[in-house]
C-alpha cells in the first residue's frame, strides 16, 4: 500500500495549526518525519510571501531541493498543479513543463475542463510520458471516473499506466468524508474495464480520514493523508503533526494486512510494474 503525505495544501496556514509546513526547511523536516512514519510520497504545495497558493517554478525548485536533501530518494516528490481559482490550464501545464518534476497531480476537471481543451491536454499528457513524470489524476466525484475513462479511450489521456486519486466527500456538507463515499467511485470504475485495472488512492476530509484509509486498504487501494484535508486523529484529538496522521494510516494498513510500499515500490506501481 502506498501512503502519501499531503502536509499543507493550498489554504491552511500556521494559524490553522502551528505545524503546517510552509517554508522549504519546514517541508523538508515534515517529509523526513512522515517518511519515518511510513509515507513513500510527499504531495507538495508551495506558497508566496503572503503564504498564498503558488505555482511558482522557482519556489517549487527550492522546496524540492530541500526535501530531496532531507530524504534522498526515499520519497517520491509529487508537486500539485492545483488551480485554486487562480490558474488556468495553460498556466498549470506551463509550470509542469518548466519544472519537469518527478511526479505531479492533475485534476481532470482543471486540465481538461471542456472539449476545447482536449487537444492541448493530449499534447501535454503525451509530453509527460516522454519526460518520465509520474502523473496522478485527481477525480473529485464518481462522474469524473467516467470522464477520465472516456478521455483515455479517446487518446487524450495516454494509454497505459495511470494513478487515480478519489477525493472522498469533496461536495458533502462541511466536507466531512465517510468510508462508504468510496463505493460510488469503485462502482463507476468497474464499468470501464481498462480503467478498472489502474491503481487508485483516496484522500478524505475530516476526522474519519483514517476510517476512509482503512476502507481503501481493505479494498486494494492506496491513500494520501495529512493536514491538507484533516487535522484530527481517529480519537478525535488534534494531531501533533503530519507524521502522526501517517502513523495512524500505517497502523490501519497493518490491521488489514497490507504491507507499506517504500518509494521504489511506489515508483514501480505508478509506472505499471509490481
Amino acid at each position: 500500500m502506498i501512503l502519501a503525505v499531503a502536509p499543507n495544501g493550498a489554504r491552511k496556514t500556521q494559524a490553522d495549526h502551528p505545524a503546517v509546513p510552509i517554508s522549504p526547511a519546514e517541508l523538508a523536516a515534515t517529509a523526513a518525519a512522515a517518511q519515518a512514519a511510513g509515507a513513500a510520497m510527499i504531495h507538495l504545495h508551495v506558497r508566496d510571501a503572503d503564504q498564498k497558493h503558488s505555482l511558482d517554478v522557482g519556489a517549487y525548485r527550492e522546496a524540492t531541493a530541500a526535501v530531496r536533501e532531507a530524504v534522498g530518494q526515499r520519497m517520491v516528490i509529487q508537486v500539485t498543479s492545483e488551480a485554486v481559482g487562480i490558474y488556468g490550464p495553460e498556466e498549470q501545464m506551463a509550470m509542469v513543463r518548466a519544472l519537469e518534476p518527478e511526479a505531479v497531480s492533475l485534476a481532470i476537471r482543471e486540465v481538461v475542463p471542456d472539449a476545447a481543451h482536449e487537444d492541448p491536454a493530449r499534447d501535454f499528457l503525451a509530453w509527460l510520458v516522454e519526460a518520465g513524470t509520474l502523473p496522478q489524476y485527481i477525480l473529485y466525484a464518481p462522474e469524473d471516473v467516467e470522464r477520465f475513462a472516456r478521455l483515455q479511450a479517446a487518446g487524450v489521456v495516454p494509454p497505459g499506466p495511470a494513478f487515480l486519486l478519489f477525493v472522498l466527500g469533496r461536495y458533502t456538507p462541511g466536507q466531512r468524508s465517510e468510508p462508504n463515499d468510496l463505493l460510488a467511485y469503485l462502482a463507476a470504475l468497474e464499468a470501464w474495464p481498462e480503467a478498472a485495472k489502474l491503481p487508485w488512492a483516496i484522500c478524505a476530509f475530516g476526522p474519519k480520514e483514517t476510517a476512509c484509509v482503512t476502507a481503501a486498504a481493505a479494498l486494494g487501494g492506496h491513500a494520501r493523508v495529512g493536514f491538507e484535508n484533516n487535522l484530527f486523529l481517529p480519537s478525535g484529538a488534534l494531531a501533533r503533526d503530519n507524521a502522526e496522521l501517517v502513523a495512524a494510516a500505517a497502523a490501519a494498513a497493518r490491521v488489514i494486512g497490507r504491507p507499506l510500499a517504500d518509494a521504489d515500490a511506489a515508483r514501480r506501481m505508478m509506472t505499471g510494474g509490481r
